[in-house]
């Protein structure tokens, strides 16, 4: 993991697109049941829950979260006393299936023994958990993982019980982090129980809540849709409960990688194939019936609107890499400058560099990482885009730079102010045509206003 992931080579990043592994407390809120209580300084939490709730789509889901706000008697004496007053009261107050604790910065520098505090709290009874999310040793992205397996180890524990081949634990996407997590997700369960799958969502209003974590031992299959978010967790869950892991690096977009993902984990579940077949039959002829409408708009109105050439895509590993195979693949444009801004792991780097080396098709190219706005920003700029038409997918920190490129822009992660976000998906056979519309609305204005 990178030492600092809050800092660039030459110092402080500016327009940050994530948040600190404290801001994990989101995706404990994603959990139906789970409840977070942060022991960390004043504010943080506030901070980091308003940054991925508030500004990344207006979701809402902001929820009051118990925390101990560290202050200077804390850190002269330290803060476990008062974690475990707060579990106790926490536990007596507020109705929860599961309480997970998130450390922040201070007590990871002042060494308060929580482990011990929470140990303790689980043999009066209390089910609760600790995650290490300090903030100054990742971000978001890594502290999701470690709420994840927390939650593994120290409350769902061993199990030897049966598995079933047809159920399905699902990993992808980092809660709030995207503007449109909720709805990707209901849409790759929508999917994946139509073809006859036992699925756990895990996070979100698809997610049965802690049943489905409690339920994460008796399924046959990990199935992580991500570069590498989810990954080393199915690996562990391999050892753990001898479970096999479909890792597929992008998150399927429209009706070829949708039926092509369906196809491969119903192999994998040993799925009778007729079923399986009607479902992707019916699911593509209706999105094929809807691009044939779309067809008439292509084109009869090319010369008409300037319709775009060149995709530039700035945002996370997960989502580029899903709208890069859409655009370039399915949409015939040419791939100008992909930028990844999550500042994942060195050892994660490769793997993403990897997956969009093999974009299908024989289709491929190569990526950038940079997680400050500034260079980010001198990348995009220093494309050459001589007689093309670029269309950018980027956040709200580009909606200037789009102006000076001349680019439409269509934000598709963090912060994203321009968009209210509630169920959309842009993810499976609806929300492809969902993005298709989003896509070529914003073109057409974009033609009428210039």
């Amino acid at each position: 993991m990178t030492a600092c992931p809050q800092l660039s080579e030459t110092g402080a990043i500016a327009q940050a697109r994530y948040v600190c592994a404290l801001g994990a407390l989101a995706s404990v809120i994603a959990i139906p049941g789970a409840v977070p209580i942060t022991h960390c300084g004043p504010g943080c939490a506030t901070k980091q829950i308003h940054a991925l709730s508030g500004i990344s789509g207006y979701q809402g889901g902001e929820v009051p979260v118990p925390s101990t706000n560290l202050g200077t008697r804390e850190v002269v004496f330290g803060g476990a006393e008062t974690l475990d007053a707060l579990i106790t009261a926490t536990w007596e107050r507020i109705e929860a299936d599961l309480l997970v604790v998130l450390a922040g910065c201070i007590p990871g520098l002042i060494g308060d023994d929580l482990d011990a505090v929470v140990r303790a709290q689980r043999r009066q009874g209390v089910p609760v958990v600790l995650a290490e999310t300090l903030g100054y040793q990742g971000t978001n992205f890594t502290g999701h993982e470690q709420v994840a397996r927390a939650i593994i180890e120290q409350f769902v524990g061993e199990d030897d019980g049966p598995r079933n081949p047809r159920r399905v634990n699902v990993w992808a996407l980092v809660p709030y982090q995207n503007p449109f997590w909720r709805g990707d997700l209901e849409e790759i369960h929508r999917v994946l129980s139509g073809i006859g799958l036992e699925v756990s969502i895990l996070f979100g209003h698809s997610s049965a809540g802690i049943a489905d974590w409690q339920a994460i031992p008796r399924a046959g299959i990990n199935l992580v849709l991500s570069p590498w978010v989810g990954r080393e967790l199915a690996r562990t869950l391999e050892r753990k409960y001898g479970q096999t892991t479909l890792h597929q690096p992008a998150l399927p977009i429209g009706a070829a990688a949708t039926s092509a993902l369906l196809r491969q984990i119903a192999a994998l579940a040993g799925l009778p194939a007729e079923p399986v077949e009607a479902f992707i039959t019916a699911e593509e002829r209706r999105y094929y019936l809807y691009l044939r409408d779309f067809n008439a708009f292509y084109a009869g109105c090319s010369s008409q609107y300037r319709l775009p050439s060149h995709l530039l895509v700035a945002g996370e590993s997960a989502y580029a890499l899903a709208i890069t195979r859409f655009m370039v693949g399915q949409l015939g444009l040419e791939p100008a400058r992909i930028v990844i801004t999550e500042n994942p792991p060195d050892s994660a780097q490769e793997t993403i560099r990897a997956a969009f080396r093999d974009l299908g098709d024989g289709l491929s190219t190569e990526i950038t990482f940079a997680a400050d706005g500034e260079q980010i920003h001198r990348l995009l700029r220093e494309t050459n885009l001589t007689g093309a038409f670029p269309i950018l997918f980027a956040t709200t920190w580009d909606g200037e730079l789009a102006r000076q490129l001349d680019a439409p822009l269509i934000e598709i992660g963090y912060p994203a102010t321009d968009e209210v976000v509630l169920s959309r998906t842009y993810l499976g056979y609806r929300g492809a045509l969902a993005l298709i519309e989003r896509i070529y609305t914003t073109v057409v204005r974009a033609s009428t206003a210039a």
